[in-house]
């Protein structure tokens, strides 16, 4: 008698156990399609109607090539959390105008964080091409930062790294935003020690941690004094720059 009472609470705990596991997978899940941040549609027809790149909606992600086809470098870029990735192409659009391929990912319910796919699930929509540089805004650029070590280069939007990168031999361009609420100059500041002493640090005056994506306002972040166009501007010239001086293979 005691040992059928002894399984049946067994079994009662198993199913509880159970029971709380599926509800907070299915709670993770409902929450990550809740709130996403959509692409605003004005920056984003203009990226489509663009004649100087092509657009692709891959299974690898958002790809934006040179309308000539013509490209010897690449950049997977992984979207912040709960962004839209198409988001992103705005601001990315000049690295294809100027000969760079990008991949946006679509990371996994949204979240970078449990996104495991290693970089060559990405870099496999170009293959012909040698030399990559992984980037990412905010959450986004956390888990570029541990995907860097398969990559030449690293670009962050308002983000910071929470693996040490500091001994490796990658080029590092990181871009913040004065009037950034999440990504604060303080944060930023505060992981300069992840990155290589020759990482390449600009903070761009009057940007917010919005401003680097075209979804509009953000919960907890600052307000921003610069407009979309000049923040478009200064971004374009940091890249273009940035990867004219990589190393190619």
């Amino acid at each position: 008698m005691q040992k059928k009472r002894g399984r049946r609470v067994l079994k009662f705990i198993v199913w509880g156990l159970v029971a709380v596991l599926v509800l907070g997978i299915g709670g993770i899940v409902a929450w990550s399609q809740i709130g996403v941040m959509q692409a605003e549609p004005g920056p984003l027809a203009d990226v489509k109607s663009n004649s100087a790149i092509q657009v692709e909606d891959a299974e690898q992600g958002i790809i934006l090539t040179p309308a000539d086809g013509e490209s010897d470098q690449g950049l997977v870029f992984v979207p912040g959390a709960k962004v839209d990735p198409w988001a992103y192409a705005p601001i990315l659009q000049s690295l294809a105008e100027e000969g760079v391929t990008v991949v946006i990912t679509r990371p996994w319910l949204n979240l970078a964080f449990f996104d495991l796919r290693g970089l060559d699930a990405f870099t496999s929509a170009a293959p012909e091409i040698d030399d990559w540089g992984v980037g990412g805004h905010s959450l986004g650029g956390v888990r570029a930062c541990q995907l860097a070590a398969d990559a030449d280069a690293l670009v962050l939007f308002g983000s910071y790294c929470s693996n040490d990168v500091s001994d490796s031999d990658l080029s590092v361009l990181s871009i913040s935003g004065s009037e950034d609420g999440l990504s604060t100059p303080a944060k930023i500041d505060a992981a300069r020690d992840m990155l290589p002493a020759d990482a390449e640090m600009v903070e761009i005056d009057g940007a917010s941690h919005a401003s680097f994506g075209d979804y509009g306002p953000q919960a907890g972040d600052g307000t921003p004094t610069i407009s979309d166009e000049e923040m478009h501007a200064q971004v374009a010239e940091l890249l273009a720059s940035f990867f004219a001086e990589l190393p190619s293979s």
